[in-house]
């Protein structure tokens, strides 16, 4: 339960991500509430997407990070390719949890057949 609570936070963090700005010259993304770089969140992304949660939307992306500060990094931007995921409807329909109030929606109905029977 401990492993699923924490793929289901990744989940709702990569919701929450959003394009701030494009720099321009070429149409670099900044966004912000980006996923810290860690390797739960990398494990926790691998998993969503192999139940079909999310999908690539951009593959091999220069990612880096910008200052404490909001400013550019000295030398060198860019320190790693990473692909950018999208939510599919499936993605969404987990982040609700609306499988989990179907099936209680269905208890309670049964329930209350069984009642007026």
């Amino acid at each position: 339960m401990k492993r699923e609570y924490s793929i289901h936070k990744t989940l709702k963090l990569l919701s929450k991500q959003r394009v701030s700005m494009v720099l321009k010259p070429g149409n670099v993304w900044v966004i912000e509430k980006a996923l810290p770089d860690t390797e739960l969140h990398e494990e926790n992304l691998q998993t969503c997407l192999m139940r079909g949660w999310i999908e690539v939307l951009h593959d091999s992306i220069p990612t880096g990070k910008l200052g404490t500060d909001g400013s550019l990094p000295k030398g060198q931007l860019f320190q790693s390719d990473k692909p950018i995921y999208k939510l599919t409807d499936s993605g969404w329909s987990a982040i609700h949890r609306s499988h989990i109030i179907t099936i209680l929606s269905i208890i309670v109905t049964l329930v209350g057949i069984g009642i007026a029977i």
